[in-house]
């Protein structure tokens, strides 16, 4: 047993032993050898001969400790001698089996109990020094930038968001991130925005005897072409299940609300050859209405098949209560060609390069999405402070600490800016499809949303921090760890966690089969997506604080022996999980 405690003197002491399980006549816990040091010499070692648990920072040492023990049995007598190199950070266990004859288990188990509570996990002392690193003012002074008037909203595509894309990278360069887009910082991405006719767009929807009439402003229409349907039924899929002996060809195709599958579902409908997708928008007020088009999305996943987005409430309503199959509901639809225009638009990538010659071409993931909604039609500007210019700064400000570690973690540590969440997922959608370093060796995605304002709708929120998938996989776990040695709770939100795990850039990541989950502090809080979302309104000493657990939280999984792996147990990671052994992360 490794203890860690405090004597008299204040130093902190660790105290090794071993556990005997299933001997008759043994006692639980039989201390074979016990040895006091303090946390200075410890450390000394520590840093002198590198660590020798991985992230347990108290009892780092390079040479493995010896376990040795014996006890007699009659005329016999067993011994063992044991190395604890290569244990990770979690109570971990070593069974033991002397031979069959013995019919006896010894077990060796490691434990780590820190007071005044218990951690799993201490720095280093540069780590320590690292994440105090972590300032109020920087975040204060980035993200008074990022969403000030200047930035315009920084609606995808626009002036703004190029100058905020400018910014970011050089706060990656100033850190001494290594470039990794395929434009020094830049990933470039050439779109096609789409500019509706002024004039001939009708889309109705019958129901019976009864027509709804959806405005153009209340509908986002993907289409290179002209189209015309008049009365073609509509069919509603809610899985692969619903296509059934070829349905779906010559009808008007309702996707799923949910993003789940949804990507799967489309590629298989696509081939049935329907008329088009008719799609609910996640928000009624027409702030998810995408106007860029990914070509090869578009022809890789929708086929060329047009894309009708919904965002009326009455349409809305209507279509999510409409039964699977065949719904009695028809559409008509008259659009004349729109006008396609060629956009660039970036997503921001530095790298911070692993230690381990092994395992530095393995990556850890940190992102947040740097655009918002732009400005409305009087001039207001959105200024997007919480949503997302907090994960934005969070992302330079980790950068910038764990950039000043003077040995790196063993893997490297990717940190990326996104552009159009806003917009649906299309930034970080197109990281996934074209991906700059191997999605295969990409082992989490840790995404930040919403980290800054401590007003949520649900009280205060000091010192708290809730993940999407809260389940799904054991991200979570390296995120609560890293918490708690900062002062952060991070838990479980019962109504945000599962319901916004597809709502975020997290999900783009996922839906390639990589474990990613999204870190927020307020799911909502008052000028959510309103203009009065602006950076004096953000806590930016408890920001600094959340900024500290994600340092450490990088730095657990980055610096881990096992990777960050899927919850296989929980059934709403089956796509997620299928596409992970898919790529060979088993």
């Amino acid at each position: 047993m490794i203890r860690a405690g405090v004597n008299t003197k204040g130093e902190q002491l660790v105290e090794l032993g071993v556990e005997y399980r299933h001997i008759e006549g043994a006692p639980k816990q039989v201390p074979i050898e016990r040895f006091q040091m303090s946390q200075v010499k410890y450390n000394t070692m520590a840093l002198r001969d590198g660590p020798f648990i991985k992230g347990l920072r108290i009892d780092h040492i390079e040479e493995a400790i010896g376990l040795r023990a014996s006890f007699e049995d009659g005329s016999r007598q067993f011994g063992i001698r044991s190395h604890t190199r290569g244990l990770v950070y979690q109570k971990s266990r070593s069974t033991l089996m002397p031979p069959t004859g013995f019919g006896r288990t010894l077990v060796l188990f490691l434990a780590l109990s820190l007071a005044p509570a218990q951690q799993t996990f201490s720095p280093t002392p540069d780590m320590y020094q690292a994440i105090q690193g972590v300032s109020s003012a920087s975040l204060r002074g980035n993200l008074s930038f990022i969403a000030s008037e200047l930035l315009e909203g920084r609606d995808t595509p626009s002036r703004g968001l190029d100058i905020a894309a400018v910014y970011i990278a050089a706060q990656f360069s100033a850190a001494r991130l290594d470039p990794a887009g395929d434009d020094g910082y830049f990933q470039t991405a050439k779109m096609l925005r789409t500019v509706p006719a002024p004039d001939g767009f009708e889309l109705r929807i019958q129901d019976g005897s009864h027509a709804l009439t959806v405005s153009k402003d209340q509908a986002s229409v993907q289409s290179q072409g002209p189209l015309e349907l008049s009365g073609a039924p509509v069919y509603k899929v809610r899985d692969l299940a619903d296509l059934r002996d070829g349905e779906g060809k010559g009808k008007v195709v309702l996707l799923p609300a949910s993003r789940e599958n949804s990507r799967e579902i489309a590629k298989v409908t696509a081939a049935l050859q329907p008329v088009a997708f008719l799609e609910v928008a996640d928000k009624e007020d027409g702030s998810s209405q995408r106007r860029l088009l990914d070509p090869d999305e578009r022809h890789d996943t929708f086929a060329g098949v047009p894309r009708l987005i919904v965002h009326d409430a009455e349409a809305r309503k209507l279509l999510r209560a409409a039964k699977a199959g065949e719904t009695g509901l028809t559409i008509s639809v008259k659009l004349t060609t729109p006008t396609l225009i060629p956009v660039t638009v970036r997503n921001v990538i530095g790298l911070l390069r692993g230690s381990d010659l092994k395992l530095r071409d393995q990556y850890i993931l940190l992102t947040a999405h740097y655009d918002h909604l732009g400005m409305d039609g009087p001039g207001r500007v959105f200024h997007g402070a919480n949503d997302d210019g907090s994960g934005t700064v969070s992302v330079m400000e980790v950068a910038r600490a764990l950039a000043r570690l003077p040995q790196h973690p063993r893997r490297s540590i990717v940190f990326m800016t996104f552009f159009g969440e806003e917009e649906g997922l299309i930034g970080s959608a197109y990281y996934a499809h074209h991906p700059l370093l191997p999605l295969a060796k990409t082992i989490a995605d840790l995404n930040l949303e919403q980290v800054g304002r401590t007003d949520s709708t649900e009280g205060p929120q000091i010192s708290n921090g809730s993940l999407t998938g809260f389940d799904y996989s054991d991200l979570t776990s390296y995120v609560q760890r890293a918490g708690e040695r900062t002062g952060i709770k991070i838990y479980k939100n019962l109504i945000g966690s599962d319901a916004y795990f597809t709502q975020s850039d997290n999900f783009s990541l996922a839906e390639e089969g990589i474990p990613a989950q999204t870190l927020c502090v307020a799911f909502d809080y008052p000028d959510y997506h309103a203009v009065g979302d602006e950076w004096q309104k953000i806590d930016y000493e408890n920001l600094a604080r959340v900024n500290r657990a994600i340092a450490l939280a990088m730095f657990l999984m980055a610096d881990s022996d096992q990777p960050v792996r899927w919850n296989e147990s929980n059934p709403r990671t089956e796509s997620f999980v299928k596409a992970w052994k898919q790529r060979g992360a088993q």
